[in-house]
């Protein structure tokens, strides 16, 4: 008895734990909550195969009960046998058609929204006077960051994807090392970036990224690829066409106006860090580090890490201790002495277009 009573609570447990789960979901974060079209298409369908999975569970429970109810052995006795219906033309026709049916509900929206959702003719669209029609983004998967460059624009960034909204936005992705999945759950996605192919997409942004709780929607690597793989996120900012046209400016303006918050900062930058970091947003993909052109915009360090001074420094001093199998080296003290640090730290922090 005590035993029944116990797996009872277990299972109200659940059920009381998946009724309050059902309602959790970040808008930033959660694909049950799409902000873009495609996002939306894709949620669609996810109703639409859930809801033929529900069908199919609810019918053959149902046939299971009352097959148990009406043929129970206390009601119709030992001996008692049910008609036979072996060789039934009728139900062998029944379900044979019914899954057929279910099957073609779910492939024809599947296969109209895969084309749809693949269809890039228009990426390399351009007007009258040889100017691009639409906004393209090359991305490029690296241990463990992203870089995104737009081609037409002449800029490039890292770890932050910056777009407009209501428009669709083309993406060229690659990998620079080995494979990688670029997704971003609350837009849509998600697709291989791959070392020796491009694959493109597009992606639509509804919501403006300034309304969220931490002003960004999050984007994910979803192919295993390391040891640092969970920590290899990247934020996205979403604003209005204007807003991006700004942006753009200030980003192309850093090439020769950027403000210098730290002047012996920017001494240490050069002498340890210029190698592999660019401090400008014109140029192209292919860097060995991160672009930090906007580094004092961001809402975190490496990807993860609180945006502050001590994390900072704490990434800089131990890079492999936060992000094992990374590709940027650590400074001791003997490298760069405190006083040093700190300069570079408001330096870095102090690296913005907004």
């Amino acid at each position: 008895m005590m035993k029944g009573l116990k797996k009872w609570r277990l299972f109200s447990l659940l059920a009381v734990l998946t009724v309050f789960l059902a309602g959790c979901g970040q808008e930033e974060l959660s694909t049950l909550l799409p902000a873009g079209q495609v996002g939306k298409d894709q949620f669609n369908l996810l109703l639409l195969s859930s809801g033929i999975m529900l069908l199919v569970i609810i019918v053959v429970v149902t046939i299971y009960l009352v097959a148990l109810v009406r043929f129970r052995r206390s009601k119709l006795g030992e001996d008692h046998i049910p008609e036979q219906v072996e060789g039934s033309h009728k139900l062998e026709l029944v379900w044979t058609i019914i899954p057929i049916l279910l099957i073609l509900l779910l492939a024809v929206p599947t296969v109209y929204y895969t084309y749809k959702l693949g269809d890039v003719a228009a990426m390399g669209a351009v007007d009258e006077d040889g100017n691009a029609e639409n906004l393209v983004v090359d991305v490029t998967a690296k241990l463990y960051w992203w870089e995104f460059e737009y081609p037409d624009l002449g800029i490039v960034t890292a770890q932050e994807l910056v777009v407009p909204m209501d428009e669709k936005v083309y993406f060229n992705l690659l990998a620079a090392d080995v494979k990688h999945s670029f997704w971003i759950p609350a837009v849509g996605g998600k697709l291989d970036t791959n070392v020796e192919n491009v694959n493109k997409f597009y992606l639509v942004f509804e919501k403006d990224s300034q309304d969220l709780k931490d002003g960004v929607f999050y984007g994910k690597c979803a192919e295993l690829c390391g040891p640092s793989h969970a920590l290899m996120d990247f934020k996205v900012k979403t604003m209005p066409r204007p807003e991006f046209d700004q942006w753009v400016t200030a980003m192309q303006n850093t090439a020769e106006n950027q403000v210098v918050a730290n002047q012996d900062g920017q001494e240490v930058f050069q002498q340890s860090c210029i190698g592999c970091h660019a401090t400008s947003g014109v140029g192209e993909s292919g860097a060995q580090g991160p672009n930090l052109a906007t580094f004092g915009d961001r809402n975190r360090v490496a990807g993860f890490l609180d945006h502050t001074d001590e994390k900072l420094v704490e990434w800089i001093r131990d890079t492999q201790e936060h992000k094992p199998g990374n590709k940027m080296p650590s400074f001791d003290k003997n490298q760069i002495s405190d006083a040093e640090m700190d300069a570079l730290v408001e330096y870095l922090m102090g690296l913005s277009v907004e």
